[in-house]
C-alpha cells in the first residue's frame, strides 16, 4: 500500500489494479454485451490497522456499503427489504426509490419467474440466503464461522461460501464474491475473498469495503483484534465504457485512509433478527477526505 510523506496509508493496491487492467489487460466479449479489458488472476492486500479501506479518488457509497451487509447478514433476498435499509423508509413510501440489486430484481428476477411486484422483488437464493441458510437447510455460516474462531481459532477450514451450485440457476445474479477464509494469528483476525469476477471500477472498491466491514464485525464478536484482508480475483475487468472514468480516477491524488468507528451499541444478530436504519447509521468512517463521484453506468 502507497505511503504519503507523513506516513499514512492510502489505497495504491487499488490504483495499482487500475492501471493493470488498463495497461496490461486483454479486449473480450462478456455476458453483458458492453465488452471488457480483462486481465486473470490479481490479489491485493490491506492491512486493516493502517486505516479502513475506502477508495479515496472517487467518493465510496458507505451508506449503500452497510446496508447491503447487513441486508446478507439478514438473510433477506428480497431487494425491497435492502431498500428500506438504505433509505430508512418502509417500501410502500419508497416504490420509486432504486438499489444497486434493482436491476437485477427487475431483469433476472422476473425472468426466473419470480412474481416480483412494485413492494416485493424476489432475487432467489444470493448471498443472504447462503450465509444464513445455505442450501435451505438450516445452516447459519455466520453463526458457524464466529463459533469456529471462538472454539478452534487455529483451524484452516474457516470459510464462508456463497457459492451453491445446486441454486445457481435459480439465482438473480450468480455470486460474484464466492468465498471468504478467515484465519486468527496471533490475536488478529484476517480474511480472504476470492472473488470470480470484478467489475474492477464500479463493483471492486465497494467490494473490499464491505469484507473489510465484515472482517471487523466478526473481529468485534469474537473479541480479536484486525489483521489484513486479502482480495483475490478471477477476471478482473473495466467496461470499455469506463474507460474515460477511470483515467480520471488515476489522474487524482491519493488521500489518506480514514478510520472505522463502530456503535458500541451494535449486535450483530438483534432481538428480532432485523436492523433498520439506525443500525446503518452504526458504522461511520471518521476523518475519510475523498474527491467527487464518479458516474458510469452498470451493465446487467
Amino acid at each position: 500500500m502507497e505511503q504519503l510523506q507523513n506516513g499514512a496509508k492510502t489505497m495504491y493496491d487499488y490504483s495499482r489494479l487500475l492501471r493493470v487492467v488498463m495497461e496490461d489487460g486483454v479486449d473480450v466479449d462478456d455476458r453483458t454485451g458492453t465488452g471488457t479489458r480483462s486481465v486473470f488472476g490479481h490479489q491485493m492486500r490491506f492491512n486493516l490497522e493502517d486505516g479502513f479501506p475506502a477508495v479515496t479518488t472517487k467518493k465510496l457509497a458507505w451508506k449503500s456499503v452497510v446496508a447491503e451487509l447487513l441486508w446478507f447478514l439478514e438473510g433477506s433476498t428480497d431487494e425491497r427489504r435492502l431498500a428500506e435499509l438504505t433509505y430508512g423508509k418502509h417500501r410502500e413510501d419508497i416504490i420509486e426509490k432504486k438499489t444497486i440489486w434493482t436491476d437485477n430484481a427487475d431483469a433476472q428476477g422476473k425472468a426466473l419467474g419470480y412474481n416480483n411486484t412494485d413492494l416485493v422483488k424476489e432475487l432467489g437464493p444470493v448471498y443472504g440466503a447462503q450465509w444464513r441458510n445455505f442450501n435451505n437447510q438450516r445452516h447459519d455460516q455466520i453463526q458457524t464461522v464466529i463459533d469456529q474462531i471462538n472454539n478452534n481459532p487455529d483451524s484452516r477450514r474457516i470459510i464462508l461460501s456463497a457459492w451453491n451450485p445446486t441454486e445457481i440457476d435459480d439465482m438473480a445474479l450468480p455470486p460474484c464474491h464466492v468465498m471468504a477464509q478467515f484465519r486468527v494469528y496471533q490475536g488478529k483476525l484476517s480474511c480472504q475473498m476470492y472473488q470470480r469476477s470484478a467489475d474492477v471500477f464500479l463493483g471492486v472498491p465497494f467490494n473490499i469495503a464491505s469484507y473489510a466491514l465484515l472482517t471487523h464485525i466478526i473481529a468485534r464478536e469474537c473479541g480479536l483484534d484486525v489483521g489484513e484482508l486479502v482480495h483475490t480475483i478471477g477476471d478482473a475487468h473495466i467496461y470499455l465504457n469506463h474507460f474515460d472514468q477511470v483515467n480520471e480516477q488515476l489522474e487524482r491524488t491519493e488521500y489518506p485512509l480514514p478510520t472505522l468507528d463502530i456503535d458500541a451499541l451494535f449486535q450483530l444478530l438483534p432481538a428480532d433478527g432485523e436492523y433498520d436504519i439506525n443500525t446503518v447509521k452504526m458504522f461511520m468512517l471518521t476523518n475519510y477526505l475523498h474527491h467527487d463521484t464518479i458516474k458510469a453506468k452498470m451493465s446487467i
